[in-house]
Protein backbone atom coordinates (compact mmCIF):
# COMPACT_ATOMS: atom_id res chain seq x y z
CA UNK A 1 0.00 0.00 0.00
CA UNK A 2 1.12 3.58 -0.63
CA UNK A 3 1.40 6.08 2.21
CA UNK A 4 2.65 9.63 2.49
CA UNK A 5 4.38 10.45 5.77
CA UNK A 6 4.99 14.02 6.95
CA UNK A 7 7.50 14.41 9.76
CA UNK A 8 10.51 12.08 9.81
CA UNK A 9 11.88 12.64 13.31
CA UNK A 10 12.50 9.97 15.94
CA UNK A 11 9.02 8.49 15.59
CA UNK A 12 8.14 9.26 11.98
CA UNK A 13 11.48 8.16 10.58
CA UNK A 14 11.29 4.80 12.34
CA UNK A 15 7.69 4.33 11.23
CA UNK A 16 8.74 4.86 7.63
CA UNK A 17 11.40 2.15 7.91
CA UNK A 18 9.05 -0.33 9.63
CA UNK A 19 6.44 0.16 6.92
CA UNK A 20 8.96 -0.19 4.12
CA UNK A 21 10.27 -3.39 5.67
CA UNK A 22 6.69 -4.69 5.56
CA UNK A 23 6.51 -4.02 1.82
CA UNK A 24 4.65 -0.71 1.73
CA UNK A 25 5.65 2.19 -0.49
CA UNK A 26 6.24 5.18 1.79
CA UNK A 27 6.99 8.67 0.49
CA UNK A 28 8.25 10.91 3.27
CA UNK A 29 8.47 14.68 3.64
CA UNK A 30 10.48 16.56 6.24
CA UNK A 31 11.84 20.10 6.43
CA UNK A 32 15.27 18.48 6.84
CA UNK A 33 16.25 17.81 3.24
CA UNK A 34 18.63 15.06 4.38
CA UNK A 35 15.65 13.04 5.64
CA UNK A 36 13.05 13.93 3.03
CA UNK A 37 12.12 11.94 -0.07
CA UNK A 38 10.49 14.98 -1.72
CA UNK A 39 11.06 18.72 -1.61
CA UNK A 40 7.49 19.94 -0.97
CA UNK A 41 4.08 18.78 0.17
CA UNK A 42 2.83 19.31 -3.38
CA UNK A 43 5.48 16.92 -4.69
CA UNK A 44 4.50 14.45 -1.99
CA UNK A 45 0.89 14.52 -3.19
CA UNK A 46 2.02 14.10 -6.82
CA UNK A 47 4.02 10.97 -5.96
CA UNK A 48 0.94 9.20 -4.59
CA UNK A 49 -1.91 7.64 -6.56
CA UNK A 50 -5.47 8.73 -5.74
CA UNK A 51 -7.17 8.10 -3.42
CA UNK A 52 -4.20 9.08 -1.24
CA UNK A 53 -3.48 8.61 2.46
CA UNK A 54 -1.01 10.84 4.29
CA UNK A 55 0.09 10.33 7.90
CA UNK A 56 1.19 13.43 9.82
CA UNK A 57 3.79 13.03 12.61
CA UNK A 58 4.69 16.59 13.59
CA UNK A 59 4.66 18.51 16.92
CA UNK A 60 1.20 19.52 18.14
CA UNK A 61 1.98 23.21 17.72
CA UNK A 62 2.34 22.94 13.94
CA UNK A 63 -0.19 20.18 13.24
CA UNK A 64 -3.06 22.44 12.18
CA UNK A 65 -0.86 24.44 9.80
CA UNK A 66 0.54 21.23 8.31
CA UNK A 67 -2.91 19.69 7.82
CA UNK A 68 -4.27 22.89 6.24
CA UNK A 69 -1.30 22.98 3.86
CA UNK A 70 -1.90 19.34 2.93
CA UNK A 71 -5.58 20.00 2.31
CA UNK A 72 -4.57 22.51 -0.37
CA UNK A 73 -2.75 19.80 -2.37
CA UNK A 74 -5.14 16.89 -1.73
CA UNK A 75 -8.59 16.16 -3.10
CA UNK A 76 -11.83 14.30 -2.63
CA UNK A 77 -11.43 10.75 -1.37
CA UNK A 78 -8.04 11.33 0.23
CA UNK A 79 -7.44 10.71 3.95
CA UNK A 80 -5.21 12.51 6.46
CA UNK A 81 -4.14 10.69 9.63
CA UNK A 82 -2.81 12.76 12.53
CA UNK A 83 -0.53 10.53 14.59
CA UNK A 84 0.98 13.28 16.74
CA UNK A 85 0.15 14.13 20.35
CA UNK A 86 -2.68 16.50 19.48
CA UNK A 87 -5.34 17.49 22.00
CA UNK A 88 -8.47 15.46 21.28
CA UNK A 89 -10.66 18.56 21.19
CA UNK A 90 -8.78 19.76 18.08
CA UNK A 91 -9.81 16.72 16.06
CA UNK A 92 -13.50 17.40 15.38
CA UNK A 93 -12.89 20.92 13.96
CA UNK A 94 -10.15 19.52 11.71
CA UNK A 95 -12.39 16.72 10.50
CA UNK A 96 -15.15 19.21 9.71
CA UNK A 97 -12.82 21.47 7.70
CA UNK A 98 -11.47 18.51 5.74
CA UNK A 99 -14.91 17.01 5.19
CA UNK A 100 -15.96 20.20 3.38
CA UNK A 101 -13.30 19.32 0.79
CA UNK A 102 -14.22 15.64 0.68
CA UNK A 103 -11.07 14.65 2.61
CA UNK A 104 -11.32 12.04 5.36
CA UNK A 105 -9.63 12.35 8.75
CA UNK A 106 -8.41 9.87 11.36
CA UNK A 107 -6.72 10.65 14.67
CA UNK A 108 -4.22 8.05 15.83
CA UNK A 109 -2.64 7.89 19.26
CA UNK A 110 0.75 6.23 18.80
CA UNK A 111 2.80 4.67 21.58
CA UNK A 112 6.12 2.89 21.26
CA UNK A 113 8.74 5.62 21.34
CA UNK A 114 12.14 4.99 19.81
CA UNK A 115 11.62 1.22 20.20
CA UNK A 116 8.60 1.09 17.90
CA UNK A 117 10.53 0.24 14.75
CA UNK A 118 11.70 -2.99 16.37
CA UNK A 119 8.78 -3.86 18.66
CA UNK A 120 5.83 -2.26 16.87
CA UNK A 121 3.58 0.64 17.84
CA UNK A 122 0.41 0.53 19.92
CA UNK A 123 -2.25 2.38 17.93
CA UNK A 124 -5.46 3.99 19.23
CA UNK A 125 -7.51 5.27 16.28
CA UNK A 126 -10.54 7.52 16.08
CA UNK A 127 -12.68 8.11 13.00
CA UNK A 128 -15.14 6.57 10.57
CA UNK A 129 -15.12 2.79 10.17
CA UNK A 130 -14.74 3.05 6.38
CA UNK A 131 -11.55 5.10 6.77
CA UNK A 132 -10.17 2.74 9.41
CA UNK A 133 -10.87 -0.27 7.19
CA UNK A 134 -9.03 1.33 4.28
CA UNK A 135 -5.92 1.98 6.39
CA UNK A 136 -5.87 -1.42 8.12
CA UNK A 137 -2.92 -2.73 6.04
CA UNK A 138 -0.86 0.18 7.41
CA UNK A 139 -2.11 -0.30 10.96
CA UNK A 140 -1.41 -4.04 10.82
CA UNK A 141 2.18 -3.41 9.73
CA UNK A 142 2.83 -0.77 12.38
CA UNK A 143 1.33 -2.63 15.36
CA UNK A 144 3.14 -5.42 17.22
CA UNK A 145 2.56 -8.96 15.99
CA UNK A 146 -0.30 -10.79 17.65
CA UNK A 147 -3.69 -9.98 19.09
CA UNK A 148 -2.94 -6.74 20.89
CA UNK A 149 -1.69 -3.29 19.98
CA UNK A 150 -4.54 -1.81 17.93
CA UNK A 151 -7.97 -0.42 18.74
CA UNK A 152 -10.58 1.52 16.80
CA UNK A 153 -11.45 3.53 19.91
CA UNK A 154 -14.48 5.37 18.55
CA UNK A 155 -15.35 8.40 16.39
CA UNK A 156 -13.04 11.28 15.54
CA UNK A 157 -11.20 12.39 18.68
CA UNK A 158 -11.37 9.03 20.44
CA UNK A 159 -7.88 8.00 19.38
CA UNK A 160 -6.20 11.05 20.84
CA UNK A 161 -8.43 10.87 23.92
CA UNK A 162 -7.31 7.29 24.54
CA UNK A 163 -3.66 8.28 24.04
CA UNK A 164 -4.10 11.17 26.49
CA UNK A 165 -5.36 8.77 29.16
CA UNK A 166 -2.57 6.33 28.28
CA UNK A 167 0.00 9.05 28.92
CA UNK A 168 -1.68 10.05 32.17
CA UNK A 169 -1.43 6.45 33.38
CA UNK A 170 2.18 6.42 32.22
CA UNK A 171 2.87 9.43 34.48
CA UNK A 172 1.49 7.57 37.50
CA UNK A 173 3.34 4.33 36.77
CA UNK A 174 6.66 6.09 36.26
CA UNK A 175 6.30 8.03 39.48
CA UNK A 176 5.47 4.92 41.51
CA UNK A 177 8.68 3.27 40.28
CA UNK A 178 10.57 6.49 40.98
CA UNK A 179 9.30 6.73 44.57
CA UNK A 180 10.21 3.08 45.18
CA UNK A 181 13.68 3.78 43.83
CA UNK A 182 14.20 6.74 46.15
CA UNK A 183 12.95 4.88 49.22
CA UNK A 184 15.27 1.93 48.66
CA UNK A 185 18.18 4.19 47.80
CA UNK A 186 17.81 5.87 51.22
CA UNK A 187 17.25 2.64 53.12
CA UNK A 188 19.96 1.31 55.48
CA UNK A 189 19.06 -2.26 54.50
CA UNK A 190 18.92 -2.47 50.71
CA UNK A 191 22.47 -2.48 49.37
CA UNK A 192 21.70 -3.48 45.77
CA UNK A 193 18.90 -1.26 44.51
CA UNK A 194 19.55 -1.95 40.79
CA UNK A 195 19.49 -5.67 41.55
CA UNK A 196 16.09 -5.40 43.20
CA UNK A 197 14.58 -3.74 40.14
CA UNK A 198 16.19 -6.35 37.90
CA UNK A 199 14.71 -9.13 40.05
CA UNK A 200 11.21 -7.69 39.59
CA UNK A 201 11.30 -8.12 35.82
CA UNK A 202 9.98 -11.70 36.03
CA UNK A 203 7.38 -13.28 38.26
CA UNK A 204 6.11 -10.14 40.00
CA UNK A 205 2.87 -8.22 39.69
CA UNK A 206 4.77 -4.96 39.04
CA UNK A 207 6.64 -6.16 35.95
CA UNK A 208 6.21 -3.96 32.87
CA UNK A 209 8.09 -2.46 29.96
CA UNK A 210 8.65 0.71 32.02
CA UNK A 211 10.30 -1.43 34.70
CA UNK A 212 12.50 -2.99 32.00
CA UNK A 213 13.53 0.49 30.86
CA UNK A 214 14.33 1.59 34.43
CA UNK A 215 16.49 -1.51 34.82
CA UNK A 216 18.26 -0.56 31.60
CA UNK A 217 18.86 2.99 32.91
CA UNK A 218 20.26 1.64 36.20
CA UNK A 219 22.60 -0.69 34.29
CA UNK A 220 24.00 2.39 32.57
CA UNK A 221 24.14 4.58 35.70
CA UNK A 222 23.37 2.68 38.96
CA UNK A 223 22.95 5.84 41.05
CA UNK A 224 21.51 7.99 38.23
CA UNK A 225 24.31 10.39 39.11
CA UNK A 226 24.57 11.80 35.60
CA UNK A 227 20.95 12.96 35.49
CA UNK A 228 19.19 16.05 36.79
CA UNK A 229 15.82 15.59 38.48
CA UNK A 230 14.32 18.37 36.33
CA UNK A 231 11.43 16.73 34.43
CA UNK A 232 9.30 18.26 31.68
CA UNK A 233 5.78 17.22 30.72
CA UNK A 234 4.45 16.98 27.17
CA UNK A 235 1.03 18.40 27.96
CA UNK A 236 -1.03 15.22 27.87
CA UNK A 237 -0.79 14.78 31.64
CA UNK A 238 -2.28 18.26 32.04
CA UNK A 239 -5.08 17.48 29.56
CA UNK A 240 -5.89 14.29 31.46
CA UNK A 241 -6.22 16.22 34.71
CA UNK A 242 -8.33 18.87 32.93
CA UNK A 243 -10.73 16.11 31.86
CA UNK A 244 -10.80 14.71 35.40
CA UNK A 245 -11.93 18.11 36.68
CA UNK A 246 -14.53 18.44 33.90
CA UNK A 247 -15.99 14.99 34.56
CA UNK A 248 -15.46 15.02 38.36
CA UNK A 249 -13.32 11.88 38.26
CA UNK A 250 -10.81 11.65 41.18
CA UNK A 251 -7.47 11.05 39.44
CA UNK A 252 -5.43 11.10 42.65
CA UNK A 253 -2.33 9.28 41.42
CA UNK A 254 -2.11 10.86 37.97
CA UNK A 255 -2.65 14.37 39.34
CA UNK A 256 -0.01 13.89 42.04
CA UNK A 257 2.50 12.59 39.48
CA UNK A 258 1.91 15.65 37.30
CA UNK A 259 2.39 18.03 40.23
CA UNK A 260 5.58 16.17 41.16
CA UNK A 261 6.98 17.14 37.76
CA UNK A 262 6.18 20.77 38.48
CA UNK A 263 8.00 20.47 41.82
CA UNK A 264 11.05 19.02 40.06
CA UNK A 265 11.61 22.37 38.34
CA UNK A 266 11.88 24.40 41.54
CA UNK A 267 15.35 24.88 42.99
CA UNK A 268 13.84 25.98 46.29
CA UNK A 269 10.07 25.60 46.59
CA UNK A 270 8.31 28.83 47.66
CA UNK A 271 5.45 26.74 49.06
CA UNK A 272 7.77 24.69 51.25
CA UNK A 273 9.44 27.88 52.46
CA UNK A 274 6.00 29.01 53.62
CA UNK A 275 5.41 25.66 55.35
CA UNK A 276 8.76 25.95 57.16
CA UNK A 277 7.95 29.52 58.22
CA UNK A 278 4.56 28.45 59.60
CA UNK A 279 6.05 25.54 61.57
CA UNK A 280 8.56 27.94 63.09
CA UNK A 281 5.87 30.49 63.93
CA UNK A 282 3.33 28.24 65.62
CA UNK A 283 5.62 25.65 67.17
CA UNK A 284 9.07 27.16 67.33
CA UNK A 285 10.34 24.33 65.12
CA UNK A 286 13.87 24.68 63.81
CA UNK A 287 14.32 25.88 60.25
CA UNK A 288 17.29 25.85 57.95
CA UNK A 289 18.65 29.19 56.78
CA UNK A 290 20.18 29.62 53.36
Amino acid sequence: MQLGLVGLGRMGGNMRERLRAAGHEVVGFDHDANLSDVATLAELAEKLESPRAIWVMVPAGVTDATIDALADVLGEGDIIIDGGNSRFSDDAPRAERLNERGIGYLDAGVSGGVWGRQNGYALMVGGAQEHVDRLMPIFESLKPEGEFGFVHAGPVGAGHYAKMVHNGIEYGLMHAYAEGYELMAKSELVTNVPGVFKSWREGTVVRSWLLDLLDRALDEDPELAELSGYTEDTGEGRWTVDEAVRLAVPLNVITASLFARFASRQDDSPAMKAVAALRQQFGGHAVRKR
